[in-house]
């Protein structure tokens, strides 16, 4: 009873959270991609930007509600050894072959399901389904963007077994948060993507490439700042929170030169790919049909599970504790405490 209802505080404030700062990232790179979508595409995405845009954190809700929907957002490629991120099989069915699926859920299917999810986005163009398209595509741009982040590809995932803890959101969070606004994110137009399950695999190994940078430069800036230079504290939610100071995270952002801002523009050039092949593949429907048609139901609801689900926390919440601390932990979580 009591993880229950710990759960439900804590899905009231990942709601509320969420519809007011959380998950800038996810949703500055949804936002970003419809522009670069093809005149016979945008009309239908800009008169639903802000659904594809609030819409971009679902799938991290949906952790917390549906089994089997963390596994979606990474993959641990070094759990399989050195350099398996060149050898993992491609294709699922090939994979599943090797391995058996237990054991490629266990380590993440990352860019197995961001193709799969683009084959059901192109299922809804075929039919059409208004509902199907703009819940698929907002979905797919998150899986994209996860799978852009070099700590979505290995074991070490929040800095855990470095001594990093909270590296995690640090990178993927607090900086774009901080410096996005002074990024530039101009992709240019979308284009059309012969094998987007290869697509999505170049993306995990450019960004698992990145891995050291992210590790080792945020390691040798820590051995140069104090603690009292190396976090501040600002009030979130009414939480006095610890986070990354400004100048550290200036720091860190100079000494990435700009890694942060270009995985951010491949994730949003690889978004509107996506989409676009996936209308492409479906026959190029026209879209504009769609725009005064009416759908019930559009917003995705998250009752919580009856018992909380076993899965992995890369931001380090956790259901064992109270709900105070739970809120305390929420918010430390969405912008990289300590304690």
């Amino acid at each position: 009873m009591r993880n229950f209802f710990t759960l439900t505080l804590f899905f009231l404030f990942l709601d509320t959270a969420t519809a007011d700062w959380g998950f800038f990232a996810h949703k500055k790179i949804n936002r970003h991609a419809v522009f670069s979508l093809p005149p016979e595409m945008i009309g239908f995405f800009k008169a639903n930007i802000q659904f594809i845009t609030e819409n971009a954190v679902n799938p991290d809700r949906r952790r917390y509600a549906v089994m089997g929907e963390a596994e979606k957002h990474f993959l641990d490629a070094d759990a399989y050894g050195d350099s398996a991120i060149y050898w993992l099989p491609r294709y699922w069915n090939q994979a599943v072959e090797k391995f058996g699926e237990e054991e490629l859920r266990k380590h993440g299917i990352g860019p197995w399901n961001a193709y799969n999810t683009k084959n059901q986005l192109t299922e809804a163009f075929k039919r059409k389904d208004k509902k199907a398209i703009l819940r698929l595509a907002a979905d797919l741009g998150h899986y994209i963007g996860d799978i852009n982040v070099p700590l979505h590809t290995t074991k070490n995932y929040n800095g855990q077994l470095t001594n990093q803890y909270g590296i995690h959101a640090f990178w993927e969070s607090r900086v774009p948060e901080l410096l996005a606004e002074d990024f530039d994110l101009f992709v240019g137009q979308a284009a059309y993507i012969q094998n987007t399950q290869l697509a999505a695999w170049d993306a995990v190994i450019y960004a698992h490439l990145a891995l050291d940078s992210v590790l080792n430069f945020e390691k040798i800036l820590s051995s140069r700042f104090p603690e009292d230079k190396k976090y501040s504290f600002e009030e979130r939610g009414g939480v006095n929170t610890r986070v990354y100071s400004r100048e550290f995270t200036n720091a860190y952002n100079d000494m990435l030169a700009g890694q942060i801002e270009r995985q951010m523009k491949r994730s949003i050039k690889m978004i509107a790919d996506f989409w676009y092949s996936a209308w492409v593949d479906a026959g190029q429907p026209v879209l504009n049909d769609l725009l005064d048609k009416p759908v019930e139901d559009l917003e995705e609801k998250f009752p919580p599970p009856a018992t909380p689900l076993n899965i992995r926390e890369h931001e380090g919440i956790t259901l064992h504790e109270s709900p105070e601390e739970l809120r305390k932990s929420f918010y430390r979580a969405m912008w990289r405490t300590g304690n």
